[in-house]
């Protein structure tokens, strides 16, 4: 079998994996609407006004689709590679001839659908409920496949690093809910801390948000952006595809 195939087949099984687990399929899609309904509909953006929301509501799109291409790769990615380990999956992995990184890019690919479809929900609830002014354009779709591909590796490292699936939720969560907000998404930089701006540039997701909004918004100067993620896509999925243990 080729590694298309290779990875083709184990990009199916863990499509079929996701379908089997409804309370998981169900929060991922439930989970961003929520936030939709609290901030940008109960909340609202007040733009002439003071408070957190002082930003037109398309300057918050893309803080709601940093939730699910944050939370949704280091979650099931992180619980997936502990589950294996705790069910010796991985040895099994070793005597096929699925190399870890086909195995990781197929849970990688499996997201990128996943969160594609969630995406496209959040955009059309976002202008929908809110009115955002946003300017669709298929420059998204890159900064979206390579934020998922990043913290798909990020995801792995956790999975292979905690010591149990309780583990890898307790650190994903440690560890996206201060990026969720500390990354130019829903806070604006000119709210926090002058000396604390500059450390908002070391988060990833600083640079899908930054980029995501100013495609949306109709802005130029999202390339280096791009450029950032891609960089760092590298490095965290090699990473995270040399962490995957060769046996348990």
């Amino acid at each position: 079998m080729t590694a298309t195939g290779r990875i083709g087949a184990a990009t199916s099984a863990a499509w079929r994996s996701f379908l089997r687990r409804r309370t998981a399929v169900f929060f991922t899609f439930f989970f961003p609407v929520i936030l939709i309904l609290i901030f940008g509909v109960l909340v609202g953006t007040r733009p002439t006004g003071g408070g957190l929301f002082t930003e037109s509501p398309a300057y918050y799109v893309p803080g709601y689709l940093a939730v699910v291409v944050l939370f949704t790769p280091l979650s099931r990615v992180g619980s997936t590679v502990a589950r294996h380990r705790e069910g010796n999956r991985f040895e099994k992995l070793a005597s096929t001839p699925l190399t870890r990184p086909e195995w990781l890019l197929a849970q990688t690919l499996v997201n990128v659908l996943i969160i594609g479809l969630a995406g496209l929900l959040i955009l059309g609830l976002v202008v929908l409920l809110t009115g955002a002014d946003v300017t669709l354009s298929v420059v998204v779709v890159p900064f979206v496949v390579v934020s998922v591909a990043l913290f798909c590796g990020v995801g792995a490292l956790l999975g292979s690093l905690a010591d149990s699936q309780d583990g890898v939720i307790a650190a994903s969560n440690s560890l996206a809910l201060p990026l969720l907000f500390l990354s130019d998404t829903f806070v604006p930089p000119d709210l926090l801390p002058e000396w604390f701006q500059p450390v908002m540039n070391v988060s990833p997701l600083t640079y899908f948000a930054r980029g995501v909004r100013t495609v949306v918004t109709g802005g130029s100067g999202w390339e280096l952006d791009l450029v950032v993620l891609c960089v760092l896509a590298v490095v965290f999925f090699a990473l995270g595809a040399y962490a995957l243990p060769r046996t348990d």
